[in-house]
């Protein structure tokens, strides 16, 4: 299988230094998450009352008002989210990066070759330490060889599969367990509201489709990724089928985000939701239309409840949802809503009983 699938220029999506931390694969199948998240409490009942809540209920009251010189028309209300670290947990790994990494074994197993060529053979050795000095172009290789060569067909299933079974290691749960619960019940307010929520992320656009419905309410046609190509094929039966190939067609990072938003949407978004430096062009271009527009980055400032990073306000540097003190200052200049973990949310997460 080809592996000159363009992957280093998806440069928020790559961390080998966490590759360290892995989870162990478990057989604990998935709730319905979203069902059960939909339920707790009325609308932001997660929310703290202050600023970043309050934004939210002006900017639904200017927008949906018909007597507000800020009325939009339910056509043109678009509401954008990234996922990693703006919907569900991304530290100390991107998930699809320790799917990518878990499937190693079954590929390996098909093409039994790759057993004793890196940096495969590392992976299945086993060896933390080693797998975290994997180079970028090692990285690489892994990302092509798991996430294409098969059918559609045959990804969704296969991620399905690893989604019902793998746990985060530091909750011991399912990682669409890790939903924020104040984030989806904006996106669940909004959509009350007559707005349509799509999710624009730098993660893979086929992956993120397999559990978006089930787990935020947002069909696959609402996912905005980064896009590999496909190709139209015959089976033997003669039955047409898709075969995913490493060709990039879309990088949905920083300035890929308006870019595909255009492409996909083609609508430019009212609100639009972040927390890093590779959401900044997408909040640029929502804040850029006229009328009423909102800005939110979230801040992950609890290291309790979740995790602490920036390095922006003094917080740990991360390449892993950087938010730097340049975003901070930018977001403070054009007015823009810092969401702060630790301060404007009641919960973190569904099953968290701090609310």
């Amino acid at each position: 299988m080809s592996s000159d699938f363009p992957l280093s220029k998806i440069n928020r999506r790559v961390l080998i230094s966490g590759m360290a931390l892995l989870p162990v694969v478990s057989g604990m199948p998935l709730t319905g998450i979203a069902q059960a998240q939909t339920t707790l409490g009325g609308s932001l009942a997660s929310w703290n009352d202050g600023a970043a809540k309050q934004a939210i209920i002006d900017f639904v009251k200017a927008t949906t008002d018909q007597g507000s010189p800020k009325f939009v028309p339910p056509e043109e209300r678009i509401a954008t989210f990234d996922q990693d670290g703006t919907l569900w947990v991304e530290h100390p790994i991107y998930s699809q990066v320790v799917y990518c990494l878990d499937r190693v074994p079954a590929v390996v197993e098909k093409d039994p070759k790759l057993k004793n060529v890196e940096p495969f053979k590392t992976v299945l050795s086993g060896n933390r330490e080693a797998i975290a000095k994997l180079s970028l172009h090692d990285l690489e290789k892994i990302l092509a060889t798991t996430l294409t060569g098969m059918s559609v067909e045959e990804f969704t299933a296969e991620a399905t599969k690893w989604l019902a079974a793998a746990k985060d290691p530091r909750w011991k749960r399912p990682y669409t367990d890790l939903i924020y619960q104040p984030m989806l019940e904006v996106m669940q307010y909004l959509r009350g509201n007559g707005f349509k929520t799509y999710i624009v992320t730098g993660g893979g656009q086929d992956f993120v489709r397999v559990h978006s419905g089930r787990v935020y309410g947002v069909p696959p046609e609402q996912v905005v990724g980064t896009a590999g190509g496909t190709k139209f094929g015959y089976h033997k039966d003669g039955q047409p089928f898709l075969t995913k190939e490493p060709r990039l067609l879309l990088n949905d990072d920083k300035a890929g985000k308006p870019e595909g938003i255009h492409l996909m949407i083609g609508r430019r978004p009212y609100a639009a939701f972040g927390n890093s430096d590779g959401d900044r062009q997408m909040l640029e271009y929502t804040g850029a239309g006229d009328g009423a527009r909102l800005m939110m980055l979230v801040m992950h400032d609890d290291a309790k409840r979740e995790y602490a990073y920036g390095p922006a306000q003094g917080l740990p540097a991360s390449k892993v949802g950087t938010f730097t003190q340049a975003l901070y200052d930018e977001a403070k200049k054009k007015s823009w809503t810092v969401i702060s973990m630790k301060n404007d949310w009641k919960r973190i997460f569904a099953f968290d009983q701090t609310a």
